[in-house]
């Protein structure tokens, strides 16, 4: 297989946007693309996978798809397996290991199928080269993927690695964080453009604000990455062309923007988030973006006269599980109170997997995108505050840490 012919792919994303994912591919110059469940499959070079490795903010991973077809046992998967040509593809030295990944797969053992799958490869290698890969299930050089519905397998190899959503800048961990891949994609949905003023008065760790910073930067948000040794998977695998990849290094490099303030704006009721989000925007290079206040949402004031608010609440589920219900209820009412008194003009977007969100912020959904946040079912619902409806504030948020201005007393 040369780098010059189209190979098949697959990009799997947050469920909820696959058809994001498919503009966003067709933006980074892949022609062939359709959304599929979970995902993408496409068309690509190999380089051109690279480059959605290091430009996608949607994707999870990029799979490159070796084999496919029927099964119907273990052997199946092995004799399919073992007739890959795999010290083609990679070296003995390498470590490798097979991940499993099924819906309505009729075998009994998935951990029985991922062995078989491993033993064809590392057979294959002895007869080649009399020698085999070791496994090393933590940190693998050449992870692989097996796929398994109720009759057909996928196999693939993973040229990503480490996930996509690891850009390489969380120095710091918050409570409870959206993925990465999940934010760029709420971003997307709300219709967000760089230059329009945008509010996350629920920030935690700063991921959504981080995300809209490399946007309007045009920074790929692989580049970090891209600048490690050993960043990604598909460096490890004989097709990988290291005069090519420095190019594609080189053109993010340059198509990024130098960072300078931007419209964006952070808050949090916990002060410790703000460490934790300044941390990871200087890890980003992207602190001068961004100005931060600590605040509560419940007596927040806009920062312009109009713009975008995205922001993901604590809904019970992995914060506040121990807060009663009649509380949450309180503090959505309240929320949805401020949103109607203060940011006439605004659009917000609050995604949520509780349904008493919905009703006790009194403000009626122009619309509801069902989103998966790992497992959990989302609705990404939209809110019009029209104008004329709810009083304005002249206040602005004033960052206190990037800026020379006094700390207002609310942001």
């Amino acid at each position: 297989m040369t780098q010059t012919l189209l190979q098949a792919f697959f990009a799997p994303c947050p469920r909820g946007l696959e058809a994001e994912l498919v503009t966003e591919l067709k933006e980074i110059g892949i022609a062939e693309a359709r959304p599929e469940r979970g995902g993408v499959a496409f068309g690509a070079s190999l380089p051109q996978a690279w480059r959605v490795c290091l430009w996608s903010r949607l994707a999870v991973r990029v799979l490159w798809c070796v084999r496919t077809g029927e099964y119907h046992s273990e052997d199946d998967l092995y004799a399919a397996a073992r007739e890959l040509p795999w010290p083609e593809w990679f070296d003995a030295e390498q470590t490798i290991a097979v991940h499993t990944v099924a819906r309505s797969c009729p075998l009994q053992s998935l951990k029985f199928a991922t062995l078989r799958v491993k033993d064809a490869v590392c057979d294959s290698f002895r007869e080649a080269v009399g020698r085999r890969p070791s496994v090393d299930t933590r940190n693998p050089a050449v992870p692989l993927l097996l796929h398994l519905d109720a009759e057909r397998f996928d196999l693939y190899l993973d040229l990503a690695g480490a996930p996509l959503n690891r850009r390489g800048y969380r120095v710091e961990a918050a409570e409870a964080p959206i993925n990465e891949n999940l934010a760029a994609g709420m971003l997307r949905l709300s219709g967000w453009q760089p230059g329009t003023p945008l509010l996350d008065p629920m920030m935690g760790g700063g991921t959504l604000l981080l995300e809209a910073a490399m946007m309007a930067l045009n920074q790929a948000p692989g580049l970090l990455r891209a600048d490690s040794p050993g960043g990604f998977a598909f460096e490890n695998l004989h097709s990988f062309d290291a005069g090519a990849w420095a190019v594609l290094r080189e053109e993010a490099r340059a198509a990024r923007r130098a960072p300078e303030p931007l419209p964006l704006f952070g808050m949090d009721i916990n002060p410790a988030m703000l460490d934790v989000a300044e941390a990871n925007f200087a890890a980003a290079g992207v602190e001068a973006c961004i100005a931060l206040r600590e605040g509560d949402a419940r007596t927040m004031t806009p920062p312009a006269p109009a713009g975008f608010i995205v922001t993901n609440p604590p809904y019970g589920v992995r914060l506040n599980q121990d807060q009663p219900d009649a509380e949450r209820a309180a503090f959505y009412k309240a929320l949805g109170d401020r949103l109607k008194q203060q940011f006439s003009g605004w659009t917000a977007w609050i995604i949520t997997a509780d349904p008493l969100l919905l009703k006790a912020i009194g403000l009626h959904p122009g619309r509801r995108t069902p989103l998966y946040n790992g497992a959990l079912e989302c609705r990404f619902c939209r809110f019009d505050l029209k104008a004329g409806q709810f009083r304005r504030s002249a206040s602005h948020i004033t960052s206190s840490r990037h800026g020379d201005g006094e700390k207002p007393d609310q942001p």
